[in-house]
């Protein structure tokens, strides 16, 4: 059998399933399509009641709709014939179709067969999906079978999978296991595609009998059907119409006995007992039509079920068909039917009342109208015979607990003592915490920024640290040097700058030391000028013979020797020059063309330099260099270019006979010039600014920094943002030496760069222990409380903000920076940027290129800024939140896809408007960062030209006739994007206008113009690298691709394998071809890099040989698994120009300074998202060193392209911002702060101003009840007291808050006494055998660091190498420790949803999500009958309506496996919330989820490559989780060891000889990595 478990083995269940989040932040670009079976199989269960079932799926969907998900469902027709024997589930699913077809927006689709059909191939070529999600198991082993079919086809047509299995969710993601699709996916299918087909048809072919042996004909039904039109000819409510056809087939009487009689039955029901039932039907379809929800939710739960005899007619159902002609209200298809209702009508009826009455008689009439052949009897009695339906359902008993609510009072009144266990020999229960001594030892503790590894710092006096120092701060000023020009360096004074500005501002006479200074600068510059002009006399002619010989080469040594000039007017002359020689090389040309086509880059030079001369030398040109330039206008063709810079009228015609070949000097300068034409520049020097000239929006940004404001930066990657940054660093390094900047950045990788930079730029003279720059992060720590600019991450940073007593240091802060803020609505540690610009008490520089909504950043600042004024009177503190919004890239881009045909290696150009469709332009407009190239504008007009003939606006559009672009000599790029945004405004108009189809064909209509190179590209296929030489087929707009950035699927093994293949091509291609010069430029570069060589192997001794090699051939690869130091050195080497090519992961995504002229992405990956595509996608053409920046895509489907293309820059929303570890550390600052009162406020801006409830005061009060129901819990458990002072662990608590809710049962576990019990070291030593290491390890592996494997793995198990791959369970006591804890923290949170239950909107809750329709209260005039069947004690009031039907109480809030399908969706809580450490986890299909033992795993073989074969974990993921997993081992060490007063601790000894253990095992390892 293939499809079973060798395909999982090989395909599904390997390195490439990761647990991801699905909708990343550009949701609305993406598009997956739901498998529609799979989604069914999610939530049917026979416990569940029909109306509860279609509410989960729409909570399933409506999920993803919130979130902006694009999606659609697909029923395949052949999956139809799984259900024949479970006729109640083949119901549940037709149903389930057309209710999202009639009810919902959602798209469904049932016209394909199956997946191997052809129409399905068609549909997954044209839309290509982000994903399918797919159930890996069925009802049966035929539809499992079936499932596995449907994933290993989409796996080979490179489409990804997404388990239906194991998905949770939060407020803003929703997480799953994914399946990447990769090359051996296409091998594999192609290998078993003929035996595949066989068996997806032998199982299409296997379910043509009916359900239980009974086949029905479609006569019955249509016959039925019809009758019923003639009998209610204006319609009817779908539940009366199933009801009457569901009886008539119930009562088929005859044919039922027969079936029932050959299945082997006993005690058939009679005719009149048939009867009996089928008024119930009636009654309860009367029932629902008239009894609001808010009464059904109110129906006892009864402990009966159907007998033997009623259960096969209870599951028979009708299937309508032949409705489309009839008016029939389907509002109502999810409440066809209620089994708790009719099971609670078996047991109970009286009076009905005269409304129910008059419904059930109606009903009742029809049914006998119908059915005339049968003899049903009257409608009342109800029952005529004593046949019990019922019968005791033996169901496992479901405890209870109290239900009520404990008051806000009694809060504060719980307290549970700690276990007196005389073995926790460290633990003293009610001290109060204290973070400044000891609790009776009275030692000195640490701050907790202190126990982060340093190896030293400014204050260091031993000999070797300071060795140390000046080691690291040598490569930090040698790395800094490649990314700042090093004549750039700043040398900052220390002076008051304040007091001599005022001085100088009273001051209005120059002294006589000035004016003498004046005079000697300005003799220095003429001098200079004297000599640059001598220099250029000497270079004239040799440099105009160049540019004749050759006009690209001579071109670029002008530009080099324009650089190194400072007079203007010797500039001026230069360029003067190589106009002339630009013009004759063009004269000289159209001479040897003759009528030929010319070569118009040639005439793109000479107009090049008359922008030049006319935009940046106009003061220094005089009537002789106009006329010349009027006259190199005529002779370019250019009469009306010419007219108007003379100032003469235009009087200029194009003959007749040349109008066809003649170009307009706007469209040639669009088509052309494209990306040399010229940005909009300020040409007015800023004193503030020493090395360029700033725009405007910069200016703004300098502005802020002085008058000491806020600002919320949003400007492309490159733009110059950051310049910002360093002039706040400088103006806090002049002002003072007390003043700090904190830099925060996301990453550590960008942290180093940042610490680069500053050394490269600033240096200072500070008293001594005093430094410019610290550094903080989680591994490593310099310099923290004695530097003035701080580079931190922001876990760290908010560390220091609440820490109790860093208070005065937090006080000297001037700036905080945020680098790349879009973190904050990223998926981890999003709530922490949150935190940190809620607690800072001074002005923010905010930083991003990816933000669509800063102007809600900006007013969310603004308005809690105003709110929480700072009491500091040292500064003076400005509470304006500036908003600077720069749209405009310095550099266009341009895409190409690559793609290979036979063997040629094609590259097509892709223009961005061919990403788009007319429903993407309707729904969300024109992306902001989707900006054309001026070459791609000029496009975009002609075919819509083409398109529409008649275009009413196309001459006013025309680009001659365009109103920015008409007689201007100079156009600049900013009237380009004027041009471009009406030409997209026009398009838009289109669509309005109704001419849909129009904008449809343009968008489809953007020829794919293909390009050749003439150098060598290197592309990946199949992870094997091929070297191509191509012909120039037209000529390419790219500028020397010679460096190549590649971005290889995100993972490590393939960067790596690709870079070494990269190397070995080329030395083949050196043996085989050698170059004349080759000899003569190897002496040349070994000489340039011997130098180089030299400070790497100073500086990273531990280089390997075959990456020296690599370096030197000008090819390295960049990832997160390298040594810091490895990394820094492929960064260096690539700023420095002497590595060409860079296999990458998204290590280059965040900031990271690794200019380049080209980037491409190879293969398709699940994190090759629109945010990782847009930062890295940044890195090419950056700002002043490149013209334009190339994308290419390889071996990526257009649809994906286009998608990842036109996607629209995320939103920031808030997290949920409180957890009970956060509220613990607020209370411990509250509490044990120097500065009380400024703690406080801290903490109440953490509480009170989160990004969630802004702006919605339900949020806001749902965040205090949690607050308050969080300081219960810690009071009960011994981390706080009465008056909220922390006591016992909460110290040891806090410093592990990252790891909730581990922390917790971490420290139950100390408390009991387990750790003591385990940790018993070898007699008379002090070192710990082996068992009782494994056995901690184990203990800890499944408290930290979890990860699940999907359920499906249980079941393909295979022999495995090294690992064990299944983590195994918890000792006993340890999971009895759990299990209490657990139970603690799900009566606390059963209570906190039993309280916030008021705030819901239950308006909403009584609406299905989704589909919205409406169960609010209707007018109910009561029933006697319904009286009985209701319980009024049954509590329900925090359960939707819609679980409670099923039986869900609000006892079963205590269940966390309960909460996410009880709770209200209005309040936005689920699980997540809640502190829960699940023992075991299960999927949908109660199938137990197994944590992967890679912690364990590791410690016993210490092999990352085992791993990667066993564990299912990719290097790079491993690498991580382990160090991850080492710095906790740590962490807990030195924690036990500030807070334990016994050195000798046992398990504080247990816990540092593992931590150390597991260290060696790990850095080992890397080395060796």
């Amino acid at each position: 059998d293939l499809i079973n478990k060798k395909i999982f083995k090989s395909l599904l269940i390997s390195k490439f399933l990761l647990y991801v989040s699905l909708l990343k932040d550009f949701v609305e670009s993406e598009f997956f399509v739901i498998d529609g079976d799979s989604l069914l199989l999610m939530f049917l269960d026979e416990k569940t009641q029909y109306l509860n079932f279609f509410y989960q799926i729409e909570c399933f969907l409506q999920d993803f709709t919130e979130k902006g998900a694009k999606y659609v469902i697909v029923f395949f027709k052949d999956a139809e014939q799984m259900y024949f024997p479970y006729p109640h589930f083949l119901f549940l699913r037709t149903v389930l179709i057309e209710h999202l077809r009639r009810n919902t927006s959602t798209t469904v689709h049932t016209e394909f067969s199956n997946c191997l059909s052809s129409k399905w191939e068609i549909f997954l070529k044209k839309s290509y999906p982000y994903f399918i999600i797919v159930s890996d198991i069925g009802l049966t082993s035929l539809q499992t079978d079936y499932l596995s079919i449907l994933i290993v086809h989409s796996l080979s047509k490179k489409i990804n999978i997404v388990l239906a299995s194991g998905q949770e969710y939060d407020i803003l993601r929703v997480y799953g296991y994914h399946v990447q699709n990769v090359y051996k996916h296409r091998l594999f299918f192609q290998k078993v595609r003929y035996t595949t087909l066989l068996h997806c048809c032998s199982i299409a072919g296997a379910g043509t009998v009916g359900p239980e042996g009974l086949k029905w004909g479609p006569g019955q039904l249509e016959k039925t059907v019809c009758l019923l039109k003639q009998l209610w000819p204006e319609g009817s409510d779908v539940r009366r119409v199933v009801c009457v056809n569901t009886v008539i087939l119930l009562k088929d009487v005859g044919d039922l006995l027969s079936v029932i009689s050959q299945q082997g039955r006993s005690n058939p029901l009679s005719p009149e007992e048939a009867s009996d039932l089928c008024r119930m039907q009636c009654l309860t379809v009367t029932f629902l039509l008239h009894m609001p929800l808010t009464q059904r939710a109110q129906i006892r739960i009864m402990k009966s079920c159907w007998t033997k005899q009623v259960l096969p007619l209870i599951k028979m159902v009708c299937v309508l068909s032949d409705t489309n002609d009839w008016k029939l209200d389907l509002t109502y298809l999810p409440d066809l039917n209620d089994d708790s209702l009719l099971i609670n009508l078996a047991h109970y009826y009286e009076e009905l009342g005269k409304e129910m009455e008059n419904e059930y008689k109606c009903l009742w009439d029809t049914v006998r109208k119908l059915a005339v052949k049968y003899s049903f009897g009257d409608a009342f009695p109800i029952r005529k015979t004593s046949q019990l339906f019922l019968e005791k359902e033996q169901t496992l008993f479901r405890g209870t607990r109290c239900q009520k609510t404990l008051s806000v009072s009694a809060l504060f009144l719980m307290f549970v003592c700690f276990s007196n266990d005389a073995s926790c020999t460290s633990l003293i229960k009610y001290k109060e915490f204290n973070e400044l001594r000891h609790w009776h030892s009275g030692r000195p503790l640490t701050e907790e920024y202190e126990r982060v590894h340093c190896n030293a710092d400014a204050k260091s006096k031993a000999p070797e640290e300071r060795r140390q120092i000046q080691k690291l701060q040598t490569f930090h000023h040698f790395y800094g040097s490649t990314l700042e020009d090093s004549t750039s360096k700043l040398i900052v004074y220390q002076e008051d700058v304040s007091r001599n500005a005022n001085a100088a501002v009273k001051k209005t006479q120059k002294n006589k030391a000035e004016t003498i200074a004046e005079e000697n600068n300005r003799r220095l510059k003429t001098k200079e000028e004297k000599k640059e002009q001598e220099q250029w006399e000497a270079l004239c002619i040799p440099t105009e013979k160049e540019i004749k010989a050759n006009l690209t080469v001579g071109i670029k040594k002008l530009e080099k020797f324009l650089k190194t000039l400072k007079s203007k007017s010797v500039k001026f002359s230069v360029e003067m020059a190589g106009l002339s020689a630009c013009l004759e090389v063009w004269k000289e040309h159209c001479r040897e063309q003759g009528n030929k086509s010319k070569d118009l880059s040639k005439a793109v030079q000479v107009m090049r330099r008359i922008h030049i001369l006319l935009e940046k030398y106009q003061d220094l040109l005089e009537k002789p260099h106009v006329k010349k330039l009027t006259k190199y206008l005529r002779l370019l063709g250019f009469e009306n270019l010419a007219c108007s810079l003379s100032g003469q009228p235009a009087g200029y015609e194009v003959n007749s006979k040349r109008k066809e070949d003649y170009m307009g000097p706007a469209r040639f300068q669009l088509q052309y010039m494209d990306y040399y034409l010229l940005r909009e520049e300020r040409n007015d020097p800023d004193p503030r600014v020493q090395h360029f000239i700033p725009d405007t929006w910069q200016r703004e940004l300098l502005d802020a920094v002085d008058n000491n404001e806020s600002a919320v930066i949003v400007a492309p990657t490159s733009s110059g943002k950051t310049y910002a940054s360093y002039y706040c660093m400088e103006k806090v390094l002049k002002t003072s030496n007390e003043g700090v900047v904190v830099y925060v950045a996301p990453t550590k990788a960008l942290v180093n760069q940042v610490v680069g930079t500053i050394y490269s730029r600033f240096t200072k003279k500070l008293p001594d222990g005093l430094v410019v720059c610290g550094v903080f992060t989680r591994d490593y720590r310099s310099d923290v409380m004695n530097s003035q600019i701080l580079v931190t991450v922001p876990q760290c940073l908010e560390i220091l903000v609440l820490s109790p007593h860093c208070q005065k240091w937090t006080k000297r802060i001037q700036y905080v920076i945020f680098d790349e803020v879009h973190c904050l609505g990223g998926e981890i540690g999003a709530e922490v940027w949150e935190h940190l610009l809620v607690t800072i008490r001074c002005p923010f520089l905010a930083l991003s290129a990816t933000v669509s909504n800063p102007e809600h950043l900006t007013e969310y600042n603004f308005t809690r800024r105003c709110k929480v004024k700072s009491k500091i009177p040292e500064q003076k503190k400005s509470y304006r939140v500036r908003l600077v919004l720069y749209e405009e890239r310095y550099n266009d881009l341009e895409k190409y896809v690559c793609s290979l045909k036979g063997s040629d290696f094609i590259i097509e150009h892709c223009h961005p408007c061919a990403a788009l469709t007319v429903d993407h332009i309707e729904s969300y407009g024109f992306p902001s960062d989707l900006s054309l190239s001026p070459r791609e504008t000029i496009q975009l007009y002609d075919i819509m030209v083409k398109v529409w003939q008649e275009w009413p606006r196309a001459q006013e559009l025309d680009p001659e006739e365009f109103v920015s672009f008409k007689n201007k000599v100079v156009i600049k790029k900013a009237d380009v994007r004027k041009y471009e945004q009406e030409l997209k405004k026009e398009l838009s108009k289109w669509i309005v206008t109704g001419q849909r189809q129009k904008v449809t064909v343009v968008t489809g209509r953007f020829l794919k113009i293909v390009y050749g190179f003439s150098i060598i590209i290197i592309i990946i296929c199949n992870s094997v690298i091929m070297v191509h030489y191509l012909q120039i087929k037209t000529p390419l707009h790219l500028t020397y691709v010679y460096y190549i950035l590649f971005t290889l699927r995100f993972k490590v093994d393939t960067v790596e394998r690709a870079a070494k293949n990269v190397f070995i091509n080329l030395l083949k291609r050196q043996k085989s071809e050698q170059d004349p010069n080759t000899e003569r430029e190897k002496e040349r570069l070994s000489d340039e890099l011997r130098k180089v060589k030299k400070r790497l192997i100073k500086f990273n001794p531990q280089n390997c040989y075959l990456q020296e090699m690599m370096a030197l051939r000008g090819i390295g690869y960049h990832h997160g698994s390298m040594v810091a130091k490895e990394r820094q050195v492929v960064e260096m080497l690539f700023r420095m120009g002497y590595i060409k090519v860079v296999t990458a992961t998204s290590t280059l995504a965040l900031g990271i300074n690794m200019p380049c002229k080209s980037v491409v992405f190879a293969e398709d990956s699940v994190f090759l998202d629109a945010l990782n595509y847009r930062q890295m996608s940044g890195r090419a053409g950056r700002r002043g060193q490149d013209m334009i920046g190339n994308v290419f895509f390889y071996d990526i489907p257009l649809p994906k392209v286009e998608r990842l293309i036109k996607s629209n820059v995320p939103q920031l929303k808030g997290q949920f911002p409180l957890t009970v570890s956060l509220i613990l550390r607020l209370m411990l600052l509250a509490a044990k702060a120097d500065d009380k009162a400024d703690a406080r406020a801290k903490a109440l801006s953490v509480l009170k101003h989160s990004l969630m409830s802004f702006r919605k005061e339900r949020y806001a009060e749902i965040l205090k009840i949690y607050f308050i129901f969080s300081l219960q819990f810690l009071i009960k458990e011994g981390y706080l007291d009465q008056e909220g002072n922390p006591i016992g662990f909460a110290g040891l608590v806090t410093h592990l808050y990252y790891y909730e809710p581990s922390n917790f049962v971490l420290v139950s576990f100390l408390v009991k006494g387990l750790f003591h019990k385990l940790c018993q070291p070898i007699k008379g030593s002090t070192v710990f055998p082996e068992d009782v290491l494994e056995k901690l390890v184990l203990i800890l592996a499944n408290l930290f660091g979890r990860k699940y494997l999907p359920a499906c793995s249980m079941k393909y198990k295979h022999t495995f190498c090294q690992s064990k791959v299944f983590l195994e369970d918890l000792p006993e006591d340890f999971a009895d420790a759990v299990n209490e804890y657990n139970t603690k923290v799900e009566e606390n949170f059963a209570h906190f949803l039993l309280t916030t239950a008021k705030l819901a909107d239950m308006e909403q809750e009584y609406r299905l999500p989704l589909s919205k329709t409406d169960f609010t209260s209707k007018i109910w005039h009561g029933s006697e009958l319904a009286s009985y069947l209701m319980d009024n004690t049954k509590s329900i009031s925090a359960v939707s309506p819609f679980a409670s039907v099923s039986g869900v109480v609000d006892n079963d809030l205590f269940h966390g496996e309960i909460i996410n399908k009880a709770v209200f969706r209005s309040l936005g809580i689920n699980v997540t919330n809640c502190p829960l450490l699940y023992l075991n986890k299960y999927d949908n299909q109660g199938r137990r989820r197994p944590l992967n033992a890679y912690a364990l795993d590791f410690y016993k073989h210490g092999s990352l490559i085992a791993l990667t074969t066993d564990n299912w974990l990719n290097e790079g993921d491993a690498y991580y989780a382990l160090k991850d997993f080492s710095l906790l081992l740590k962490s807990i060490g030195t924690s036990l060891s500030e807070l334990c007063d016994d050195p000798n601790d046992n398990v504080l000894l247990a816990f540092q000889q593992l931590g150390k253990i597991y260290e060696e095992k790990l850095n080992f390892r890397k080395i060796k990595y």
